[in-house]
């Protein structure tokens, strides 16, 4: 199964998918070759290479911005604030807009 651990799926980081990449890179297998050997599916990897590959290059590549991002407001109070209104971009023109008060 591709992509595959005991029946279930494995997310892989970006730092995961450039050493798969790299590693493949000095193999000497086929993409296809490399993939069923490490139970990967040809589409993902090609889509990873083709991911980390337009990062690198160009105006537009970023930091990966961390999954786990938190940002503590503390505490609300429910009488002390009379308005409150948070606006999330979310990226490719969307963004969230809640208003409470």
């Amino acid at each position: 199964m591709a992509g595959a651990l005991k029946g279930k799926w494995r997310r892989r980081s970006g730092e995961e998918w450039r050493a798969l990449l790299a590693r493949q890179a000095s193999s000497g297998l086929s993409v296809p070759a490399f993939c069923a050997r490490e139970s990967i599916s040809v589409s993902s990897f090609q889509r990873w290479r083709a991911l980390l590959s337009s990062a690198g290059t160009g105006a537009q590549a970023q930091t990966p911005v961390p999954q786990e991002s938190f940002v503590d407001l503390g505490v609300l109070a429910s009488g002390t604030a009379s308005r409150l209104e948070l606006k999330l971009d979310l990226g490719g023109g969307l963004v969230l807009h809640l208003v409470r008060g």
